[in-house]
């Protein structure tokens, strides 16, 4: 291989690098929470759970809620997925977005003692509750 060839290769291999890096720096933790007390019901098609902004006045019962803690800097698409599989294993036929904040959740301290600069840790918390309509 020419020198040239070696250098285009690992300026391709770099490129493929960074951007699994990138990638793989975006992850999304998901959780939910059954009320007690609540009916359970089978699991439901992922791909029919709705994502709602608002409490539908259609009749419901509300079964759980649904925890979303994304870090990086995840597209929209993957969170609303990642929230209808997991409204979906309560049997839920939505998810109504009650709770959406960034906020403060630490500080990084960096440096010797004698010279330590410190910067803000902000962290995501999205919560939804998981519906089922009344038939």
């Amino acid at each position: 291989m020419t020198g040239r060839g070696a250098a285009r290769l690992a300026v391709v291999g770099a490129l493929v690098l960074a951007t699994a890096g990138i990638t793989a720096c975006s992850t999304v933790s998901v959780s939910s929470n059954r009320y007690l007390g609540v009916r359970q019901f089978a699991t439901t098609d992922p791909a029919t759970v709705e994502i709602l902004r608002r409490e539908p006045r259609r009749p419901h019962e509300k079964l759980g809620e649904v925890y979303l803690e994304p870090s990086g800097n995840p597209a929209v698409a993957e969170m609303e997925q990642a929230i209808r599989t997991e409204a979906a294993k309560l049997g839920a036929d939505a998810a109504v977005l009650v709770y959406d904040r960034t906020k403060r959740i630490g500080t990084v301290y960096q440096g010797p003692w004698w010279a330590r600069s410190s910067h803000a840790v902000y962290g995501r918390k999205i919560v939804a509750v998981a519906i089922r309509y009344k038939r």
